[in-house]
Parts: C-alpha cells; sequence; structure tokens
C-alpha cells in the first residue's frame, strides 16, 4: 500500500484555529455538520446511481451508521454513499473552505450539464463543516471507497489539524465513507450514547434516510458495583428518518422549525417567519418558505445565485433553484418538494415547465400573504417584526414593483416611507392617504439620497407651509420603482420635483391669481434667464412652490430626475443627458437684485449661474465647474 504525507494549503493552520474556535459558538454543532455530509454523500450516490445502476452494488438501502468506542476515545460516522477515490480525498479534504460538492457542480456548470442526475450539488461536503470535527478531536481519520471501485482501490486519509496530513490506499470492503473522530480528553462526553442521540434528535432529525446507533440496554452492577448501559450488539434508528417538511405541521415545533432552517441557510440567526403548507390542485407540492431576520452581505449581488432548495418525492434536485421564486424575493429560503415534476428535471426544464410556472406562482403568493400578515398584525410584536424585515428587505421588495405585474397591488400594500411628519420609515400609503386634507387630490413623494436631504429639499417648502404630507423616498430603487406605480388605491402618485407644482383645491383663488400675475410681470427677466442658462436648463419659470428658497430645479413630469442621473453615472452607467428646469421665487431677495441687475450684464450672468448653482447645491448636486461658482460668489462678498 502506498502511503504519502502532503501539506495542506497556505496558512492552514491559522484557518483550522478559525474553524475551532471562532466559527462554532456550540461545539455540538460537529455532529450536525459530519450527518449533513454524510447525507449528501448518499444523495450524490442516488444521483450518479439513476444512470449508472451498478454503484448500487450490494447495498440498495442508504444510511448512516454513529458509533462510538470509549476505550479507543473515538466517535465515527460512517455512510454508504458515493466515497471518495485517493485523488478525492487530496483536493477536498487538504484543502479549507473548498467544498468538493461545489467542486463537482462547478465542473458541471462549466459544460453546461445540469440535469439531475449528474447534478450531485450538496453544499458542505467535505467542506468547512468537515473541519469542525477538530473542535472535538485531536486527530481525524477518514476511511473511504468510491461506489463502483474495487476494494482494494480504499483511502485513508489522517490528519492533526496541523499542517500536514497522511494518505494510503486501503482494502475497504464496503463503499462509502467513515470518518473517525479522536476525541480530546475534554471532549469525552461525545462518546456517550444519551449525549449523541440528543445531539442527533435536535439537529438531524430531519435527514431523509436513517441514522443509525449501537442498541444500548441498562445492566446492574455486580458484587456491589455500579451498573450502566452496554451495548446489545444491534442498531436502532434513532432519527425520525423523515424530511422535516414532509411532517405534519402539528408534530413541528418551533425550536425544529428554527433548527432547520439555520441548517438550510447556513445562518445563526434564527428566521423572522415561516410558512408551510402542502399545495393541491392540478399542480402538488409541498413548501416550506422563511423569511430571514437579517439580509446577507451579498443580497445585491446579481451574479450570485439564490433560490430554494427543490426536492421532487423527497429526492434532491438542485440547490438555489431560481426559477420557483421570482428575484424580488431572493432573499427567501426554503424547500420546495414536488409530486409531478420528473426526477431528472434539468435547470432549463425549470425554465419552461408549467408546473414550475404554478410553483412559483404560489411560492409568491404565499410569501406576500406572511408578510402582510406581519404587516397588519394588531400586534405589536407581529408588527416589530415587519419594521425589521423593512428595515433589511424593503428596498429589494420594491423591485417587484417593476417585476411582477400581476402581484403589483399587494406589494404596493407592503412598502414604507418616512415622511415630512416622521423620520422613521412606517408610514404606508394606506396611512399617507387615511391623513389627506380635504381637497387633497394626489399622494405627494420627493426621492432623495437621504432623509435629511429629502427633509430639507427646497421643492417642500410650500407643502409644509399648507401642512401637506410629503413621503420621502431614499432608496435609491425608488424613482425606478415608483415609474411603474402610477397611483394607490385609485390616487395619483406625484412627485413634488417634477413638473409644475399644481396643490389643486389646496390653493386659494388669491394665490393662484398672484401667481399668474408674478408670471406675467416677470416675463422679461425670465427670458434673460433662459438666454443666460441656455447651457445648463432647458426652462426658467416663476414658481409658487418656493417659500423661504430662492430657486429649485425640477423635471419634466415623465422625465429623469437629476438625482438618479447622478446615481446612475455614479455607478458606472449611461444616463440621458436632460437639462432641469429652473423655477424661481420672485418674492426672494435675491431673485428681486437679479431683477435690478438687468442693466450690469456681467452681473446678472454672475447671479443667474450662481441661482442655479445654488438650486443644483441645495437637491444633493455639485455645479459643473465649483472654482466659477466659488469665484462668482466671493467677487458678490467682496
Amino acid at each position: 500500500m502506498s502511503k504519502q504525507t502532503l501539506s495542506f494549503q497556505a496558512e492552514v493552520a491559522q484557518l483550522l484555529h478559525l474553524v475551532t474556535h471562532s466559527l462554532y459558538s456550540n461545539k455540538e454543532i460537529f455532529l450536525r455538520e459530519l450527518i449533513s455530509n454524510a447525507s449528501d454523500a448518499c444523495d450524490k450516490l442516488r444521483f450518479e446511481a439513476l444512470a449508472n445502476g451498478a454503484l448500487w452494488e450490494d447495498a440498495p438501502n442508504l444510511e448512516v451508521r454513529v458509533s462510538f468506542d470509549k476505550d479507543a476515545k473515538t466517535l465515527t460516522i460512517t455512510d454508504n454513499g458515493i466515497g471518495l477515490t485517493e485523488q478525492e480525498a487530496i483536493d477536498n479534504l487538504g484543502t479549507i473552505a473548498k467544498s468538493g460538492t461545489r467542486d463537482f457542480v462547478s465542473k458541471l456548470e462549466a459544460s453546461q450539464k445540469a440535469d439531475a442526475k449528474e447534478q450531485g450539488s450538496l453544499i458542505g461536503q467535505f467542506g468547512v463543516g468537515f473541519y469542525s470535527g477538530f473542535m472535538v478531536a485531536d486527530k481525524i481519520t477518514v476511511e473511504s471507497r468510491k461506489a463502483g471501485a474495487a476494494a482494494d482501490a480504499g483511502v485513508r486519509w489522517v490528519s492533526a489539524g496541523t499542517g500536514e496530513f497522511e494518505v494510503e490506499t486501503i482494502t475497504r470492503a464496503a463503499r462509502g465513507t467513515s470518518v473517525i473522530l479522536h476525541l480530546r480528553d475534554d471532549a469525552m462526553d461525545y462518546a456517550n450514547g444519551w449525549r449523541v442521540k440528543s445531539i442527533i434528535n435536535k439537529y438531524s432529525d430531519h435527514i431523509s434516510l436513517p441514522i443509525l446507533m449501537g442498541k444500548e440496554e441498562w445492566k446492574e452492577g455486580e458484587d456491589g458495583k455500579d451498573g450502566g448501559m452496554v451495548a446489545t450488539g444491534e442498531w436502532e434508528t434513532v432519527n425520525k428518518a423523515s424530511a422535516l417538511w414532509s411532517r405534519p405541521k402539528k408534530d413541528i415545533t418551533p425550536e425544529q422549525y428554527t433548527e432547520f432552517y439555520k441548517q438550510i441557510a447556513f445562518d445563526q440567526e434564527a428566521p423572522l417567519a415561516w410558512s408551510h403548507n402542502r399545495v393541491e390542485g392540478s399542480t402538488e407540492y409541498t413548501q416550506l418558505l422563511y423569511i430571514p431576520s437579517k439580509a446577507p452581505q451579498d443580497l445585491w449581488n446579481r451574479d450570485k445565485k439564490a433560490g430554494l432548495k427543490l426536492y421532487v418525492k423527497r429526492v434532491f434536485i438542485m440547490d438555489d433553484a431560481e426559477a420557483l421564486m421570482p428575484s424580488y424575493l431572493r432573499f427567501v429560503k426554503g424547500v420546495v418538494d414536488s409530486a409531478d415534476l420528473p426526477l431528472n428535471v434539468s435547470r432549463e426544464l425549470l425554465q419552461e415547465s408549467r408546473d414550475v410556472k404554478a410553483i412559483r406562482e404560489g411560492n409568491t403568493r404565499r410569501v406576500l400573504t406572511v408578510l402582510e400578515d406581519l404587516a397588519t398584525s394588531g400586534d405589536d410584536a407581529e408588527k416589530a417584526k415587519y419594521g425589521a424585515f423593512y428595515s433589511e428587505f424593503g428596498a429589494v421588495l420594491k423591485e417587484g414593483l417593476g417585476e411582477d405585474f400581476s402581484n403589483r397591488e399587494k406589494i404596493s400594500k407592503l412598502l414604507r416611507f418616512a415622511s415630512s411628519t416622521t423620520d422613521t420609515v412606517s408610514v404606508s400609503f394606506a396611512d399617507y392617504k387615511a391623513r389627506m386634507k380635504e381637497g387633497q387630490e394626489a399622494i405627494y413623494y420627493i426621492t432623495a439620497d437621504t432623509i435629511a436631504a429629502a427633509k430639507n429639499s427646497p421643492q417642500l417648502e410650500v407643502f409644509m407651509k399648507k401642512g401637506i404630507e410629503v413621503l420621502l423616498m431614499t432608496d435609491r430603487v425608488d424613482e425606478w420603482a415608483l415609474g411603474y406605480l402610477h397611483e394607490f388605491d385609485g390616487t395619483t402618485l406625484q412627485s413634488v420635483a417634477k413638473g409644475a407644482v399644481d396643490l389643486g383645491k389646496l390653493q386659494d383663488d388669491a394665490e393662484k391669481k398672484a401667481a399668474e400675475e408674478a408670471a406675467v410681470s416677470f416675463k422679461p427677466i425670465l427670458e434673460k434667464l433662459k438666454e443666460a442658462l441656455k447651457d445648463k436648463a432647458e426652462d426658467v419659470r416663476v414658481t409658487t412652490r418656493l417659500v423661504d428658497s430662492a430657486a429649485c430645479l425640477v423635471v419634466q413630469d415623465h422625465g429623469m430626475s437629476t438625482q438618479l442621473a447622478r446615481m446612475l453615472k455614479r455607478a458606472g452607467q449611461e444616463a440621458p443627458e436632460t437639462k432641469p428646469i429652473l423655477e424661481v421665487n420672485a418674492e426672494h431677495a435675491l431673485v428681486k437684485k437679479l431683477e435690478a441687475s438687468t442693466a450690469n450684464e456681467a452681473l446678472f450672468g454672475d447671479l443667474a449661474h450662481i441661482l442655479f448653482d445654488q438650486a443644483l447645491l441645495a437637491e444633493g448636486g455639485l455645479p459643473d465647474d465649483p472654482a466659477a461658482y466659488v469665484k462668482r460668489v466671493n467677487s458678490l462678498l467682496v
């Protein structure tokens, strides 16, 4: 038998220290990780065997066995799954955070193959989870043989978790893998049948294949000695051996739902809410959907795959089945188990299948219903949950206005904003409508980079003066999303920074008459301003929206705001070159000074550009030529 000593990848000692001391706050998690790996190996065999039945050899029943030996100080987890070749042991066990399963999937994707029989895809196969064993062991031995290989093609991998590991070929009759943990003295409680069973029941009860342990029974002591548990030589199943989602809801505790979520989502936080249903009809499936409590760091990474775990008749098909959930609900985690899809369903078929479309629509409705229940519940705790959800995922939810026409109304009811009367993001469209002033005909809103910038915008001045509430929208996605929502419950949505301000019945006849007279009397100045600012402004007009400010910038009703244009440019994207409209307050002292300086062309030009640049600054922009702006201001100050 050949034997070789190899080195781990660079800095393995530091990485192992991280895994064993920082990655898991609860040491007993190691058993969950290793049992999950064993289950994954069995699932992978099930898929490989769809194309090659000989891989079953003489053991068609998949199982995981857990045993311990107090005298030898070992705990062993054995599966009869796909197994490892010597090279796979070197590649997958010799590299921290390299997952054999992830590598397997990446190769399939690289060759554009995605049939279920090839999609062995289960996260965690000998990845970081494997190394969690070093939390309780000072040495780990792995013995394995690849399914379908000769008995003398087995491999033994041994490491003390330092800088090296040993690999040698062995003879192993049974296919599959045994992970043998050589327990440290301070971890001998894991060589206890009751302790190990309790951990399995806590973390791995849902594993859909039997987990077996040696049966024990109590034996009385002899000659005055204490009694104890002794092995009977028989094996017993210690888990329910059924997928959690396939069990009746009444038989599942909240703690079990939470623990299952943590396993499938790789999240240490408990979920915010979940929904477990069996859907019957033309398409039959079971859904177990979770709303996380915290957003992942890569929530906005469009390249990251997101989606649900797909099973067919409790047989694992694929992770991240994107076709089962719309993009704007990409934060939802969970499982869908279909009774109608074929076992060899591919990603391509998922995109086209009528059954998958029905599942997707059902999942979407269910998630939106869960969120609606949280949002409209009279219970303060439930409302607080929705507030927590919205702070994490509200911006993503807004994407649904443009992506999901059929559910646009439901999504609009779930949206929350700050407003000119409150800084908290808690005002719904329905709340706003209930508080609208008599005679008000539109829901007014403004988009800005921050709540402070929105609240101090000149465009709000007349609304604040008249006590009209304005919604403050500060998410990057807001203006794009609101482009798909033109009204709510029959009431028009109107940006206060677009088009001419029209307060309708909220503006009395005297105000309207004064505005009309100002526009007429100020017309020569407006023409002169248009000429001076022809390269910057599309138009210049007198406005009634300003109270304390001299000027502000607006755009046409259906134009792109200057704020959105700036945001797109900062992101390196193209934005149409549009000129804003400059609106001036004819009663402001600066504007009156402008009117008085018409005879001095140079002074008028400087004042005109200062007026425009100040309006630009007020809404968060910057002058095209900051130095020229400073020079003009300084000349006036001097």
